[in-house]
């Protein structure tokens, strides 16, 4: 097998030419990278040189650092993959990455989370990807895009046709792009997972949230919608669930921290009981209590044999609406993963659910809790297991991509890149 050219050998040739000093962490990952020859001959290589990185000293990328890499990555055809979160890129950055996917032809997935790009930056990589046709995974996560920005990225999914997961999650998305975002994916068919999570609301009367619902009407490409911090109440409730009586697609639904109340998810529940498509159901951080856990057992006991993971940490409940989820799960099979931490708990409760796990019913590393004992008494202590433990960061010592702590890539409803 032929050598593959020498991306740290390139890049400090790159540098050299202009006329600015290299950059350790580059140079350090460039090197790594290059031990992986097999690798690039077989299935390319993802770059991940993330700027909170804790195992390796790190001097974040800045935006003619990025000059540099692109200069050496344009002419590469084993890099699939690009890990840039947690550096200190700016607009002018987006500048060299947008010109870089306009003539780049085999990027899979690119990750630019957390840096510093804004209206100006978002514009140029949605244009770029106007003409991209190889880039599926994009993640702007926490780039202050704002409003603006939102509506570059829904006038690019009109002409993009190959883009299958888009994140746009606590980038400041306003009421204007997100209905302008769902308008575009109402007849969209390439986009297959969607993030819309924490958007500046300036509006009680969850307009945005209509729109959505009016898309998952029509839409039958979308399988993963995140729609975290839409502060998102019956109403809102009301109209997802009428779209989802009529979709047949959607198998990963994120409500989790909004307004959700007990009252509400009786809502949730019926849909339960008729839809045949959801597998995960994020309720975490909302307030559905005793109430609410006992319609979604009673649902899930009785009807409901698709739904694969629910998460309902952080909801006040207590012994009765836990016991009843723990109930649930000795009639329906189907149901294997289950969040619970952030609740009540009193010893009935922690009996119940070591029995589960003591028995099978339950793996251990399908909750984020572990029974212990002491002078006779059972308790529930937190494991760190969950659907996405590890969005916002990476872990030093276990690997990001963990399926017990991100339990959402183990069920595949949209596998990571």
């Amino acid at each position: 097998m032929p050598r593959l050219p020498d991306l740290h050998q390139q890049y400090l040739q790159a540098c050299q030419s202009l006329s600015r000093p290299e950059n350790p962490f580059i140079a350090y990952m460039l090197q790594e990278a290059d031990k992986h020859d097999k690798t690039k001959w077989t299935k390319g290589i993802t770059l991940k040189i993330a700027g909170n990185n804790r195992i390796v000293p790190v001097q974040r990328i800045t935006d003619e650092d990025l000059q540099a890499l692109v200069a050496v990555l344009q002419n590469t055809i084993f890099v699939t993959g690009l890990d840039l979160r947690y550096n200190v890129l700016t607009d002018d950055g987006a500048k060299h990455m947008a010109k870089f996917l306009e003539e780049n032809s085999t990027l899979r997935y690119l990750n630019l989370m957390f840096n510093d790009i804004g209206t100006s930056g978002a514009e140029l990589i949605a244009r770029a990807l106007q003409r991209n046709e190889t880039l599926l995974y994009l993640r702007m996560t926490g780039n202050k895009i704002g409003n603006k920005g939102g509506m570059y990225f829904a006038s690019m999914l009109q002409i993009n046709s190959v883009l299958e997961k888009l994140d746009l999650g606590d980038c400041d998305l306003g009421t204007q792009s997100l209905i302008a975002i769902a308008t575009v994916l109402t007849p969209h068919e390439s986009v297959r997972a969607i993030n819309l999570n924490r958007p500046l609301l300036h509006s009680q009367a969850e307009e945005t949230t209509v729109h959505i619902a009016l898309m998952l009407k029509t839409n039958s490409c979308l399988v993963e919608l995140h729609f975290r911090k839409h502060e998102m109440k019956k109403f809102g409730v009301e109209r997802l669930c009428e779209a989802l009586y009529e979709n047949c697609s959607l198998r990963y639904l994120d409500l989790s921290c909004n307004k959700i109340t007990r009252d509400d998810v009786k809502i949730l529940a019926d849909l339960l009981k008729r839809n045949q498509t959801l597998q995960i159901l994020d309720l975490n951080s909302n307030r559905i209590e005793d109430i609410g856990a006992i319609y979604l057992s009673e649902a899930l006991a009785l009807c409901n044999r698709t739904l694969q993971a629910l998460a309902v940490a952080s909801n006040n409940i207590s012994s009765k609406g836990l016991l009843a989820l723990s109930d649930s799960m000795k009639t329906n099979m189907e149901l294997s993963y289950i969040y619970i931490w952030g609740n009540n708990f009193d010893e009935a409760t922690c009996m119940a659910f070591s029995e589960l796990i003591r028995s099978g019913r339950l793996k251990p590393h399908c909750t984020d809790v572990e029974p212990y004992e002491v002078d006779g008494h059972m308790y529930l202590a937190e494991v760190s297991h969950g659907l996405r433990k590890h969005y916002y960061w990476t872990p030093s010592w276990a690997k990001d991509k963990d399926k017990h702590a991100n339990a959402s890539l183990a069920l595949g409803a949209v596998s990571e890149y």
